[in-house]
């Protein structure tokens, strides 16, 4: 309900199912006066994957809120398969873009309502296989009622590592052409980070990622890690 900063231009057209290339070129951006984003280019091939790294402040976030849309470039564009995102219907991209962040929200409601909000229409079979892949039925056997057991507003009762895992089950059910890594790990205990880790060779199969981290562990799988040092 609430009013979209960025809205679709007159003539924006549907852009069908996406295979994934993703362009920046000569990107510049700022919140303000003084560019954050300083002239990036990158090219990502369909299906590929790169790591974004470097110092906090130096543009990796706001480089990725490029990429989903949140923001448009002052210079340069954001294309995928070669479309210049400002053209598209952003609702048409954006049901194909995943995103896991450093603190996941989940819902009141059920642990399979919070995964099912990714795609309200599937079934639960497809919720239960989305769990198993991702290992959320381990953390479901913990409780009598399964994926069925109700989660209070933002996930109290849960550690931080069981609600990422449930956020990871949630974007591979909505099985995005791009997805989005932001600090994914990094409130994560160790024990966790292994299941997490083992959750993401799973999610990222087979789809254009981007992710950005400070832990070796998640960043070692990228094709290219790419360091963003003061825009």
């Amino acid at each position: 309900d609430a009013e979209q900063d960025l809205t679709d231009r007159p003539g924006a057209r549907p852009i069908g199912r996406i295979d994934g290339h993703l362009e920046l070129d000569g990107v510049v951006f700022a919140y303000g006066d003084e560019p954050v984003i300083r002239g990036i280019s990158i090219d990502v091939p369909e299906g590929g994957c790169i790591a974004l790294v470097g110092e906090s402040g130096g543009g990796k976030s706001t480089t990725a809120k490029l990429i989903a849309r949140f923001y448009d470039p002052r210079e340069g564009a954001v294309r995928v398969d070669g479309v210049d995102l400002r053209d598209v219907q952003l609702r048409t991209y954006r049901r194909q873009l995943g995103v896991v962040l450093q603190d996941p929200f989940l819902f009141s409601g059920t642990i399979a309502d919070n995964i099912r909000f990714a795609r309200p229409d599937a079934t639960d079979e497809d919720v239960a296989a989305a769990a198993r892949a991702i290992g959320v039925d381990r953390i479901a056997a913990r409780f009598e009622a399964g994926l069925d057991h109700v989660v209070r507003e933002g996930g109290a009762g849960l550690s931080a590592g069981e609600r990422q895992l449930i956020s990871i089950a949630r974007a591979l059910l909505a099985d995005p052409r791009i997805l989005i890594l932001d600090e994914a790990t990094s409130n994560i205990d160790r024990p966790s980070e292994v299941l997490i880790e083992q959750a993401f060779d799973t999610l990222l199969r087979g789809r254009t990622s981007i992710i950005i981290a400070h832990r070796l562990a998640t960043v070692r799988r990228a094709d290219e890690i790419l360091v963003v040092e003061k825009g």
